[in-house]
């Protein structure tokens, strides 16, 4: 079963663009040559730059529609999830555990409500679209070379071609030229996918070029209403095998062909299985009507719907919650360390009192 899961969960990780279409590219892949001549200078940070990112932080639901495994980690940690690492020192990784509590405890009864779960939730979710927007003018300006403002599909395609290696200058003029750019079919095709994205973030009036903002919703779609409601309707393109714009437990919980080898492969994780059943049954079809619709979808896929972050808190505390008295405390959260971090610190919680 862990064998079938981890196949999947690389599989996951390894998706480079929004969409399913996209989901057995990999965009870090180097192109056929399209000359003699390639610029090898270009560092994996700059092409890391301006390509959409494979994970959208702070999101339960990942790009391709299923469950992003790292989100508990991410809407508790916030900015602090790269300091629980697995090699980090366990003492220290506890003594940041309980400043954190400390923090989401806002009225200092040593407990945490479901309602302080949901602030400090809402808090972090903020926290990783600050972060992507800080990061988006960075990258905005790597693909904005005359400063002017705006970014053409032009002008982003010979970024994007110039980081997977090829001759800048050469690019630049055979785009001028309206020559044909010999590229490999794989790159061909996400940069046709890259365009398709690219004119679905282009606000009203259309003018087939980006501003920062627009950019922003290009890379980050969870900022945007509107990319937000295409990925919606990409998810559910994707899933939806009957094609009747809905989707079933069935179909919610189905692993998209070719994940694994064989039926049998698709039937043995199920501890994946339940875990998509109960996020379909308990939180996504709000009518409790076994069938979930676009609405619906769209609404559990808002990163700032303050409902979800409620039942998200209600979640996180139930997991830990031994004492059963619907809330948290800190000897529960440090128990139960490696849920919300990801490290394992229950060794370190014999002495907390000592220590808070």
């Amino acid at each position: 079963m862990a064998v079938c899961r981890d196949l999947w969960s690389r599989k996951l990780l390894a998706l480079s663009l929004l969409f399913y279409f996209l989901l057995t590219l990999d965009v870090h892949a180097r192109p056929a040559n399209m000359s003699s001549s390639k610029d090898k200078s270009q560092a994996t940070k700059d092409e890391n730059e301006i390509l959409p990112p494979d994970h959208l932080n702070g999101l339960k639901m990942e790009m391709d529609g299923h469950l992003n495994k790292d989100f508990h980690q991410e809407v508790f940690l916030g900015k602090d999830m790269e300091e629980f690492e697995e090699d980090s020192e366990p003492r220290r990784n506890r003594k940041k555990l309980i400043e954190i509590f400390a923090k989401v405890d806002v009225n200092k009864d040593r407990s945490v409500s479901a309602k302080e779960m949901q602030h400090w939730i809402v808090e972090k979710t903020k926290e990783h679209f600050k972060e992507a927007m800080e990061e988006n003018k960075n990258s905005f300006r790597a693909v904005d070379p005359d400063g002017d403002g705006y970014v053409t599909w032009d002008e982003y395609k010979v970024k994007f071609l110039a980081s997977k290696g090829f001759n800048e200058t050469e690019v630049t003029d055979k785009i001028k030229k309206k020559e044909e750019l010999k590229l490999d079919e794989e790159t061909q095709e996400v940069l046709e996918s890259l365009k398709d994205r690219w004119f679905q973030a282009d606000n009203p009036p259309a003018d087939q070029r980006l501003d920062e903002e627009e950019f922003l919703s290009f890379l980050h779609p969870e900022h945007s209403k509107g990319m937000l409601r295409y990925m919606v309707k990409e998810i559910v393109r994707d899933l939806d095998q009957d094609r009747d714009w809905k989707l079933t437990l069935s179909e919610f919980i189905s692993l998209p062909v070719g994940t694994v080898e064989n039926q049998q492969g698709q039937d043995i994780d199920d501890d994946w299985v339940k875990e998509r059943k109960k996020e379909f049954e308990e939180v996504i079809d709000s009518d409790r009507d076994g069938i979930v619709t676009m609405n619906e979808l769209e609404e559990y896929m808002d990163p700032m719907n303050e409902h979800n972050a409620l039942n998200e808190a209600k979640q996180m505390i139930a997991v830990a919650d031994e004492n059963q008295n619907h809330r948290l405390e800190l000897e529960e959260i440090l128990r139960y360390s490696e849920y919300f971090t990801g490290s394992k610190l229950m060794d370190y919680a014999r002495n907390v009192h000592e220590e808070f």
